[in-house]
């Protein structure tokens, strides 16, 4: 049994490493958030170094379900009520952007699949039905499907999503790392930070969304890791699902792959205070439920191949936390992306490296960290 990522086993993302001799900004870790702040920032002219306590893309950006999703963790027509209509309704569309970009940049990396959002039951049929109206009536494609054949009938409904996507992450982070690579950018891979007093920068890139505790207090206080589990199987003899699917409020996840493996991910609510962590390591609970569930799904149990763990950041309002970190001046951080960090985090990655530079943006005041950690 492998407890690497299927990911990371299929394509580890590799970067030589160059030494600057003083850089004007470090970046605190090397997913998907921080190479994509690096090189945008040095492809304005900045020095930029990224440090990772492991390789480039072995944090949470190569332990995920390889879903690439528009908008965030709350669901659309929450969202409207929660942030406000015109707030996200601008986060929507430049989720949407994202998606588009990221599909530019993971090349043969990313597939155009759409998603399918499922009802796993009545209350929950309701609750995306009301999210579907939310969309159609904000102009964002969506399709209602009530015939769900290949499914078990317990579904009741689902929205699809036509512009998402699948992803192979550590694909996707080793695009931007190139491209970070050839603008400039210097990699300090199995570099692990134990305090911001040691990092030698003008400014600091906090990226390691839920990974990082222990830089900062506050940021300890607004972020909170949560555990995600995964496994992967060998190839089915059929295949079974088009795109990405996710019912439970996103509790369940699994999408097949090109070559018909099936790849699995969720259950964090079976037991929801031990997931609560930033240890990396699977638990029986969680891997028997996703046992049980693919034999649901399948009809019986296909080889399990991979099991693994990744760990992801949660904030209290479910929104990203993006600019500079009260109290601590030329702090700055872009994380927390409650499970959704495959977009999010190219997002948000060019988002710091935009207030860096000095330029407003829609987003910004929505996603201030401000709002959430408190200076002591």
């Amino acid at each position: 049994m492998e407890t690497q990522p299927f990911w990371l086993e299929e394509s580890r993302p590799a970067v030589a490493t160059r030494d600057l001799d003083h850089v004007d900004i470090a970046v605190v870790g090397g997913g998907i958030t921080g190479c994509a702040c690096a090189g945008a920032l040095a492809r304005e002219g900045r020095r930029v170094r990224v440090y990772d306590a492991r390789g480039i893309g072995e944090g949470a950006s190569g332990r995920n379900g390889g879903f690439a999703l528009r908008g965030a963790a709350a669901r659309y027509d929450v969202a409207r009520e929660t942030y406000g209509a015109d707030a996200a309704r601008e986060l929507w569309r430049r989720t949407e952007e994202t998606v588009d970009r990221l599909a530019t940049i993971a090349g043969d990396a990313f597939r155009r699949t759409g998603s399918l959002r499922l009802a796993a039951d009545v209350e929950e049929r309701v609750e995306i039905q009301g999210e579907y109206e939310a969309l159609r009536d904000d102009g964002f494609a969506a399709e209602w499907r009530e015939e769900l054949s290949h499914l078990r009938p317990d579904f009741r409904g689902a929205i699809f999503h036509p512009r998402d996507g699948a992803v192979q992450p550590a694909g996707l982070v080793q695009r931007l790392a190139d491209l970070a690579a050839e603008a400039g950018v210097a990699f300090a891979p199995h570099h692990r930070i134990e305090s911001l007093e040691n990092v030698e920068a003008d400014q600091i890139v906090i990226a390691t969304d839920g990974s990082g505790r222990g830089l900062l207090p506050e940021l300890d206080e607004a972020l909170w890791p949560a555990r995600g589990q995964v496994i992967a199987t060998t190839p089915l003899r059929e295949r079974l699902f088009e795109c990405p699917h996710y019912a439970r409020h996103g509790f369940d996840y699994w999408q097949q792959l090109r070559d018909r493996r099936i790849v699995l991910g969720g259950f964090r609510d079976f037991s929801i205070l031990t997931e609560m962590t930033d240890d990396e390591s699977t638990t029986e609970p969680i891997q028997e439920a996703l046992d049980a569930f693919l034999v649901e799904l399948l009809g019986e149990l296909p080889e399990v191949t991979h099991r693994w763990a990744g760990i992801f950041g949660l904030t209290q309002d479910l929104l990203p936390l993006v600019g500079p970190v009260p109290g601590h001046d030329g702090v700055w951080v872009a994380a927390g992306y409650s499970g959704h960090g495959n977009v999010l985090g190219l997002l948000c990655g060019e988002l710091v490296a935009g207030a860096l530079l000095g330029r407003d943006d829609p987003l910004s005041q929505l996603f201030s960290p401000a709002r959430l950690v408190q200076h002591v």
